[in-house]
């Protein structure tokens, strides 16, 4: 837990030092779980942003993208179920005075007997070396067997209470675990109590006039209410996709690690339109895509599960986390749900509008069922973030630290250095700047002895160094230096391009699709 603890630390350290996430409002003392990115954050967001839109749409030719208002009528959220149901279960701690959400707390305790049981194996495999199968002592170990019954039980005992909204059954299931204050060590627990997680405002110029509204805490609804408008302009055919990222808003309670919960946040969501009958199938189609998808990048399978929901949402009829191994454990990085017909029934019904679709094929009209696939783009950045953050030693004894971004979502794909800030070298360096920068994101460094800049351009996670030196005036050839395994190749300034560019295309990492 220490050495999670530190990790952690040093990710938020990091990620200010290189301007990558800075504490909203920080020199007012900044403004709780809300956070702004830097100049370099800011580039790797629009990278993922930009490598999950062509996946998604770009390369599916019936799944288009739109952009709908944060603002929405009043009605969506009563149709939606979020007026009634978006609640997070809340309990206190009396001795402490601080909120959990419980449960969290109970997921996390059900975690620890998870790595329990993960110890027990890798100890085994020690133990038994080449010998070992995993698979039988996993099926045999008493230890084992044990440990993931109690996780099952206690994880189907909280979603089940939780289904039947039996809040005095959660509290009893906490105090029969013991599951004690985080931070204090106190189990004096309060009762639990649901809490909404909209936040409330206003449209109209007074007071008297005005009409209550909520910022949207996703944006599905906005895909919803659109089905038809899409559906008609765009021809579009069953099954089609409509996909999106925007801003969202909860008001967490209980917002925590950094920018893995905030208030104001982003998402990647998709909702995928399908004939009554299908809906499993296409089902387990999206959770192998977006699995496919995140293995694309390179931040190791192992650092990847699927966890089926035991409580499942109002809305749903099967449900899936993608979790992703963060610094403080497995949480979830992306949900798959079968939405069923839910969303488009509710709207029609409250709006008193058909959203409906013709089926040509079946000759028949019907409301479609839909698949979605919805990632904080938030965790996904901090998935990507720790992940790629590695302190190295190497083999003269020395350390360094590298972002080992992959090389596509990189804020600067290359930073051109000229070796001495006199003798012609940075007017060369400028002309290879202005050449490549119609086709990367490329940055200039003059400062400090040409060691110290490859440091510091590994700790920014640019995949390419670029030093120009007194040869280069007459060889035409420069020093391209690449971060991961820090070799170093003598090139001519014309192969640049081609170089930066295998490393760093989508199309070349998206082909692992």
């Amino acid at each position: 837990m220490a050495k999670s603890e530190d990790k952690f630390k040093k990710v938020l350290s990091h990620a200010k030092e290189y301007g990558y996430v800075f504490q909203s409002s920080e020199i007012y003392d900044g403004l709780g779980a809300v956070y702004d990115y830097g100049q370099n954050g800011a580039e790797l967001k629009k990278n993922i942003k930009e490598y999950w839109w062509k996946a998604m749409v770009q390369m599916h030719e019936n799944i288009v993208g739109i952009d709908t208002a944060i603002f929405m009528h009043p009605k969506v959220w009563k149709a939606s179920g979020h007026v009634d149901a978006f609640n997070d279960p809340l309990i206190d701690n009396k001795d402490s005075n601080k909120r959990y959400r419980a449960d969290v707390l109970i997921e996390d305790y059900a975690e620890k007997l998870n790595l329990k049981a993960q110890k027990e194996i890798k100890k085994a495999a020690k133990r038994f070396g080449d010998a070992f199968d995993q698979a039988e002592f996993e099926a045999t170990n008493p230890r084992v067997l044990k440990y993931k019954q109690q996780q099952k039980e206690i994880l189907e005992r909280m979603g089940s209470s939780l289904e039947k909204e039996d809040l005095e059954d959660v509290k009893i299931l906490i105090e029969e675990l013991g599951i004690a204050d985080p931070e204090t060590g106190s189990k004096n627990w309060t009762n639990v109590k649901q809490f909404n997680l909209m936040f409330g405002t206003k449209l109209g110029a007074s007071a008297e006039s005005a009409m209550d509204l909520y910022l949207r805490p996703e944006t599905a609804q906005g895909i919803f209410v659109n089905f038809l408008n899409v559906q008609k302009s765009g021809r579009m055919k069953i099954p089609f996709g409509i996909a999106q990222i925007g801003k969202a808003f909860r008001n967490e309670i209980v917002a925590r690690q950094f920018i893995f919960r905030m208030r104001e946040f982003e998402q990647m969501e998709m909702q995928y339109f399908v004939r009554p009958g299908d809906d499993m199938k296409y089902y387990e189609q999206w959770k192998e895509s977006r699995m496919k998808w995140h293995l694309s990048l390179g931040l190791g399978q192992d650092n990847y599960r699927f966890h089926d929901h035991d409580k499942l949402a109002h809305y749903a009829n099967a449900a899936a986390d993608i979790e992703f191994n963060f610094p403080f454990g497995f949480k979830e990085l992306e949900g798959i749900h079968s939405r069923t017909d839910f969303d488009l029934s509710q709207h029609e019904k409250f709006s008193g509008k058909k959203l409906q679709f013709f089926d040509p094929e079946l000759n028949k009209n019907y409301i479609p069922y839909v698949i979605e696939t919805s990632i904080g783009v938030d965790r996904m950045f901090l998935a990507v973030f720790s992940n790629s953050l590695i302190e190295e030693k190497l083999a003269d004894g020395s350390e360094r630290t590298v972002l080992k971004l992959p090389a596509v979502l990189a804020p600067y794909k290359a930073a051109i250095l000229p070796l001495v800030k006199k003798d012609g070298l940075p007017e060369v360096a400028r002309k290879i700047i202005n050449d490549l920068k119609f086709d990367f994101n490329v940055t200039y460094d003059e400062k400090d002895a040409i060691g110290r800049r490859y440091r510091r351009q590994d700790a920014n996670g640019t995949p390419f160094c670029i030093t120009v030196d007194h040869d280069t005036l007459t060889d035409n050839m420069v020093t391209i230096r690449h971060r991961d395994t820090m070799e170093q190749k003598r090139v001519a300034i014309g192969e640049l391009r081609n170089i930066i560019d295998s490393e760093v295309n989508v199309r070349n990492w998206l082909s692992k699709l």
